[in-house]
This record gives structure tokens, C-alpha cells and sequence, in this order.
């Protein structure tokens, strides 16, 4: 990922500490994240076992979650 400006390095460390805090397991937390709560997206008529893919930082990395 190339940063373009300040404002551009701005966004992406707050979608990189929001992703670190609510979605990545930590090992020394027993692989849970540090704020609880993770965002949970929820797909209309879904089937329990669907796994949905959100991307992180533009798609370079992904979270995924099984749908509620």
C-alpha cells in the first residue's frame, strides 16, 4: 500500500488500530481481542454455517466471521 499524504496515513492507522482492537486474537488474552464486541455483520436469510469475508485496509487483509 503506497500512503499519499498525511490525511491518507491518517485513515489507514484507523482502520489498522480498530481492526487490532476489536477483531484480531491476541494470545497473551487467551485469542480473544482486546475491546469485546467485535463488529458482527448479520446477511439477511443467510444460512447459519455462511462465512463472510470483510476486508481490512482496502482488501489486503480480510477478518472473517460466521453470520449470526
Amino acid at each position: 500500500m503506497l500512503v499519499l499524504d498525511e490525511r491518507h496515513l491518517q485513515r489507514v492507522l484507523q482502520e489498522y488500530v480498530a481492526y487490532y482492537n476489536t477483531d484480531r486474537p491476541h494470545r497473551s488474552l487467551g485469542l480473544v481481542p482486546p475491546l469485546p464486541g467485535a463488529r458482527l455483520q448479520r446477511v439477511p436469510n443467510a444460512p447459519p454455517s455462511l462465512i463472510v469475508a470483510r476486508p481490512i485496509l482496502g482488501g489486503l487483509h480480510h477478518a472473517y466471521q460466521r453470520v449470526a
